[in-house]
């Protein structure tokens, strides 16, 4: 059987296996009360987010670094039917801001029973540069502020056997162009977050780590930085930020969105040069 013959031969077998074995075991009741910390919550996804949490009757802390936005963003959560919402804006640049962010939901919400980590930082989608300084501060936002919100908020969510929910991409699984320094933060959290579910289990502590893999969304930023650049279709980022609260809900190991993420995931290392020439045709290089 040629090489694509066996490719398509295993991407059937998968996908029949993800058919069989997923299930749909999501109950909107419970999230009803539940205590969410929502970060990246202005625009684009976490917005999203915010606003089914509301139609579930969570209680909800957003923050985001634009205070005006988030503003808004709680209004409509209040009239969408959260129980509570409150905001702080905060730039996750400081390293100071991950703990005052955290200090502040417990002080709202008397606990918490979701940290949703779904900020992130600004970046060029283009070719390498050089620009070591861009990298070294998107990693304090992208990554290292994930570290310390997780390690300030773990405590509280071992109480309440909560779920720690990390919004990644698939540039964190699979490497692609324009995307250096924000790959790399990527692949930061999948690696950080992987092991310390390792050791939550290890420890017995009954702490969720539901890491969330997204393709192309159609936010405002995404599209404007992708607008000639690749070839690609964006999904619907209100559809990708429920699958991400399902995900939560449900206790899941790992969440993708679209669906075929997990397959292309599954089949990446199995012909690496094929892949990666497959990977560069959806981008256009002259516009980079």
């Amino acid at each position: 059987m040629i090489p694509s013959g066996k490719v398509l031969c295993a991407a059937g077998i998968i996908v029949g296996l993800l058919a069989f074995f997923w299930r749909d075991t999501f109950n909107p009741d419970s999230i009803s009360g539940a205590r969410v910390l929502l970060t990246g919550a202005s625009t684009g996804i976490g917005e999203q987010m915010a606003y089914h949490y509301s139609r579930f009757g969570a209680e909800i802390v957003l923050t985001a670094r634009r205070g005006t936005l988030l503003q808004k963003v709680m209004e409509k959560c209040l009239q969408l039917g959260a129980k509570k919402v409150f905001y702080i804006q905060a730039d996750m640049s400081s390293p100071q801001a991950p703990e005052e962010v955290v200090h502040f939901a417990l002080q709202k919400l008397g606990g918490l029973d979701h940290l949703v980590l779904n900020h992130i930082g600004g970046t060029p989608f283009r070719m390498w540069d050089g620009d070591v300084e861009h990298t070294r501060w998107l990693m304090q936002v992208n990554f290292l502020s994930y570290v310390a919100l997780a390690s300030a908020a773990l405590p509280i969510l071992a109480e309440s056997k909560g779920s720690l929910i990390v919004v990644s991409s698939l540039t964190g699984k699979i490497s692609t162009p324009f995307t250096t320094s924000y790959s790399a933060t990527k692949f930061a959290l999948d690696g950080f977050f992987s092991s310390l579910r390792h050791e939550l289990a290890m420890q017995k502590q009954d702490v969720c780590i539901t890491l969330c893999i997204l393709g192309l969304i159609d936010t405002e930023m995404a599209l404007e930085k992708t607008r000639d650049k690749v070839y690609m279709s964006a999904y619907p980022a209100a559809e990708a930020a429920l699958t991400i609260i399902k995900g939560g809900a449900t206790r899941a190991r790992e969440v993708f969105y679209p669906w075929w993420l997990e397959l292309l995931c599954c089949l990446r290392d199995w012909f690496p040069d094929q892949r990666d020439v497959v990977i560069q045709s959806f981008y256009n290089y002259t516009s980079a």
